[in-house]
């Protein structure tokens, strides 16, 4: 191998080495199979989705109703009424026939691609929605717990209507004493002096 083929060669093995994000066909990964004479048609299937959901919610109004209606009957009258040369659709309208087979054949498949997505949003409703019971739920089991922490850490606190039921109760004990212990000094004077009265006498 010359000078030139050398360094030429390591000149592309260092620019694939330096650029490895590069669009070009990987070694790594097999080959598409393209086609030659047909173009490969690059469309977006978020906006042909959304083409189909805006197609399949027009095809549920009563406006479409009622605009296919007129459409049919403005078809069939314009080949009945108006003469033989104006007819474009004779009896039988087998044109008309195959338009509207047409339309079914193309309204069936966007309405079941505008069904699919509307399963897959409810999909992802769903999960958020779980997400969020899980977490509501997880929430209101940790207040539960707060609540009955605060509830037995009360239990220990004396209130204030404790307090007072104490106090009172306390009162009338010493109340009662109180009264017990005075009348036992009288009682005894009153006896003492009454025997003296009558030892007297």
């Amino acid at each position: 191998m010359s000078e030139p083929t050398r360094h030429t060669a390591r000149a592309r093995g260092g620019s694939r080495r330096a650029d490895p994000t590069s669009t070009g066909p990987r070694l790594d990964q097999p080959l598409a199979k393209q086609s030659r004479w047909m173009p490969q048609a690059r469309m977006d299937p978020e906006s042909f989705g959304a083409f189909a959901e805006r197609f399949a919610r027009f095809m549920g109004t009563a406006r479409f109703l009622v605009w296919m209606t007129l459409f049919v009957l403005v078809w069939i009258a314009w080949n009945t009424v108006l003469p033989a040369e104006a007819r474009f659709d004779p009896y039988a309208f087998i044109f008309l026939t195959l338009m509207l087979s047409l339309q079914a054949s193309y309204a069936a498949p966007l309405i079941l691609l505008a069904q699919n997505r509307q399963d897959d949003r409810d999909k992802v409703q769903m999960e958020q929605d779980r997400t969020r019971d899980e977490r509501t739920q997880a929430d209101t089991e940790f207040l539960t717990r707060e609540v009955a922490a605060l509830r037995l850490a009360m239990r220990d606190i004396a209130t204030r209507d404790f307090v007072r039921s104490e106090l009172r109760d306390l009162l009338e004990e010493l109340r009662a004493q109180d009264a017990g212990d005075d009348p036992t000094p009288e009682r005894q004077q009153h006896g003492d002096g009454g025997a003296g009265t009558r030892h007297d006498r």
